[in-house]
């Protein structure tokens, strides 16, 4: 026997040896990624689209509440060439002029150039707070009294006004969250359609 003969392998040598094939075990684990990648996206497009919807019936529900606790005051903003609003600090009312007060856009404007500005005169540019002191230390005023009670209903009006602004506020913004919520949702659609398609022609590859 020759030292050529003892040295060549045999069959079962050389299968033993060979490299792994790059159509099968090789794509194998890419793809089971592609997978988990698809059916993440596929997931998340879901959450997307339920995460969009709560928003949107959040913005819808906090809207018709602010419209109809609104509506029932039967607030109206005084015409927009009424001597009520002529004055510059009064600006800001006229564009509602003669308008129901049922939004809190227009809650807001009504809270701090109306009642704000009438507030101002009335107690001379004192809070609440400050005309309460000074009536406790002088009981027998009834002029200040009577101011105390008037800013009092002022500034409590004003304050539910400016609530329903900050509620209509987060109702915007709840529907411009919606809004991206259901662009993302489209992005993450799109992504895991691909990935769908990226799968299937491999798969194809790897059988063929």
């Amino acid at each position: 026997m020759t030292a050529a003969t003892v040295a060549a392998p045999g069959p079962s040598e050389k299968a033993e040896h060979a490299p792994p094939s790059s159509t099968g075990e090789g794509r194998a684990p890419r793809r089971m990624i592609d997978i988990v990648l698809t059916g993440g996206g596929l997931l998340m497009t879901a959450v997307l689209v339920i995460a969009g919807c709560l928003l949107i019936w959040a913005h819808t529900f906090v809207n018709n509440e602010i419209h109809n606790q609104l509506a029932a005051e039967q607030i109206y903003f005084p015409a927009a060439n009424s001597a009520a609003v002529a004055a510059p600090e009064f600006k800001a009312m006229r564009q509602y002029g003669g308008q129901q007060l049922t939004t809190g856009a227009q809650a807001e404007v009504y809270a701090d150039h109306f009642i704000a500005n009438h507030l101002k005169a009335i107690g001379g540019g004192k809070t609440y707070a400050q005309l309460s002191t000074e009536a406790q230390a002088d009981p027998k005023n009834t002029v200040l009294a009577g101011q105390v009670a008037t800013v009092f209903k002022g500034e409590t009006l004003r304050g539910l006004l400016l609530n329903a602004y900050a509620f209509g506020t987060m109702a915007t913004i709840a529907l411009i969250a919606a809004i991206a919520a259901f662009v993302a949702a489209g992005l993450m659609l799109t992504l895991s359609a691909l990935g769908v398609l990226h799968i299937r022609r491999t798969k194809g590859t790897a059988a063929a």
